[in-house]
């Protein structure tokens, strides 16, 4: 340990390009992991001949393999490095994005959501909108959702150059195409089925790389008790390590957010707009065999989700203990100064040694393809279903979707590239994810819920409100943007930070999207009973349950879920 910090100590004073090289056990960890990657591929491809499977996985996984996968879409390169970024800027209150931006809004997908994705057999979210609302509102959310996904896998491709610049001092160009084409081959040849089946491998490197750091970080510093007397000794507070007892004003927790914001704009408007809505996840649930593994699959999910902040949010809170230097913006890192960001490869670098090196490069390589090819399997889908067949090509062969399919995944991948450089101009990557989310995700949310849950919606009242929502959310962040001042109107404080304007912006503009959406229906001519079959509450047939043992029922894990919700809100108080 003492060698690496002195190595560390060294790139800094001589500002050489790495911190640390590759022992020969670490090349070929990581090119063993290259060479299965695209053999899953490679043997998945006889699989994924037909729409179905392609984009569906032909809809037979079971709920753990589709909740793992659900999970493990989620775990990307954004995941690892963002959050453990986030934690060193805002401190424990990153945990909330895993905690109540998780529980509440996983088990909602299951139990009220979920029935109607998978009962009306519907490929992607803006599919459910036009059998709900028609093809106008279909068009919009299918453009900003295939927007938006070229954006975020932009952001995994940012994430993957920095680790290979920082830890190993490898060109961020060459680190960007290698890893991204990577991820295209795999996907054009497999589908949904190779991503979702290397998504449950990456899974499982993800938490044998990641563990690295907690575990060495915590005996380094004499445990939990240890930790958070250092980061008191640096940040002379201990609002770093406290989950919600300094959120009762704007000033006095590094978040510069109350309670309201995390509550309803992060449990709310973000985290149920997210993992509701977002075609990323949801198309995992979609793939299981029956009704009760699609609902089983975000349950199980959100168990796993749970602890993720040991891999996540630890490293960053580390990070604050021990690292000899201060962190600073992506924006402001000049040569020679490392960014939030860059948290988590610099305790990597700290803690690994031969071997441990590669297996942690390795996590963080299918980290990244786990995110990046999650964005990718989604944008082919979505715009091959809801753009280009219904607006380009109608009535062609199914043959000839899977085809485009492929080609999109290839599209996607390079259009992804050139968003991977907008992300440098953020203070740190999870201000710039949560920004999008505040455009696209949040109301989104509110059109699919209202829709869901109210028969008296419109198919014009759907289109303007989700038109309203996401316009007013891009006008709110570019005033602020404009004249920072206005973020006191936005955030309700002048004490607010980024992420709590995105959290207040996000609620703004899911309650415009349903305020608009219920006016505008209220004036427009409502669809028949016999229309709405199955797309609305009232008027959905659920399939009859077999008859099993109580544990074996999605609410059952569902409450489980709950209290270890509880039990760690009173644990990090």
């Amino acid at each position: 340990m003492a060698i690496t910090y002195s190595l560390v100590a060294v790139y800094l004073r001589s500002g050489v390009s790495r911190i640390i090289s590759l022992a020969p056990s670490d090349v070929l960890i990581i090119a063993l992991y290259f060479v299965m990657v695209l053999g899953i591929g490679i043997y998945l491809r006889r699989y994924a001949n037909t729409s179905n499977d392609f984009f569906m996985a032909g809809r037979e996984m079971t709920a753990w393999v589709a909740g793992l996968s659900f999970l493990s879409a989620n775990l990307g390169a954004i995941e690892l490095m963002g959050w453990a970024g986030s934690t060193y800027e805002y401190g424990i209150l990153a945990a909330h994005f895993y905690w109540i931006a998780a529980f509440p809004s996983m088990v909602f997908l299951a139990l009220v959501m979920m029935p109607f994705y998978y009962i009306s057999k519907t490929h992607s979210v803006p599919g459910y909108l036009q059998l709900r609302y028609g093809e106008a509102t279909r068009a919009l959310s299918g453009i900003s959702f295939a927007f938006m996904t070229v954006l975020m896998s932009g952001i995994n491709m940012y994430a993957m150059a920095l680790v290979m610049k920082v830890v190993l001092g490898w060109n961020i160009h060459f680190s960007i195409w290698v890893s991204s084409l990577t991820v295209a081959v795999y996907v054009a040849l497999g589908g949904l089925y190779s991503a979702i089946f290397n998504e449950v491998l990456q899974f499982f490197l993800i938490w044998l790389g990641a563990l690295v750091i907690p575990i060495l970080g915590l005996i380094e510093v004499g445990g939990w008790s240890g930790l958070t007397a250092k980061i008191y000794e640096r940040m002379h507070t201990n609002d770093y390590v406290h989950l919600w007892s300094t959120l009762g004003s704007f000033s006095s927790n590094p978040m510069g957010v109350h309670w309201t914001g995390v509550v309803f704009g992060l449990g709310g408007a973000i985290a149920c707009g997210y993992w509701t809505t977002d075609f990323l996840v949801v198309q995992r649930a979609m793939a299981a065999k029956d009704l009760r593994s699609a609902q089983l699959a975000p349950i199980i999910a959100s168990y796993f989700k749970m602890v993720v902040p040991l891999i996540v949010i630890l490293p960053g809170l580390l990070g604050l203990a021990v690292l000899p230097y201060k962190l600073v913006p992506q924006s402001a890192a000049g040569p020679g100064m490392h960014s939030y960001n860059e948290v988590l490869p610099l305790m990597l670098a700290r803690y690994a040694g031969p071997g441990l090196l590669g297996l942690g490069i390795t996590a963080l390589i299918a980290g990244f393809m786990s995110g990046m090819a999650g964005n990718v399997s989604a944008f082919a889908t979505v715009w091959t279903y809801d753009i280009y067949q219904p607006y380009i090509k109608k009535g062609m062969s199914d043959e000839h979707y899977v085809k485009i399919g492929r080609w999109c995944t290839i599209l996607g991948v390079i259009l992804s590239i050139g968003t991977a450089y907008f992300v440098t101009s953020f203070k740190s990557i999870m201000d710039y994810m949560q920004a999008l989310v505040g455009f696209f995700i949040s109301p989104l949310f509110g059109t699919v819920v209202v829709g869901m849950l109210w028969k008296r919606a419109t198919g014009k009242g759907g289109f303007w409100g989700l038109l309203a929502g996401t316009g007013s959310s891009v006008a709110m962040y570019t005033a602020v943007k404009i004249h920072p001042a206005w973020i006191r109107y936005v955030a309700l404080s002048p004490d607010a930070k980024d992420m709590a304007e995105n959290l207040y912006r996000a609620l703004w503009s899911l309650l415009i999207c349903v305020f608009v959406t219920i006016i505008v229906s209220l004036f427009t001519k409502k669809k028949s009973k016999e229309q709405l079959e199955n797309l609305v509450w009232s008027y959905t047939k659920m399939p009859p349950s077999e008859p099993m043992p109580l544990w074996k029922k999605p609410v059952f894990w569902a409450v489980g879920v709950a209290i270890f919700f509880g039990v760690l809100q009173w644990m990090f108080w």
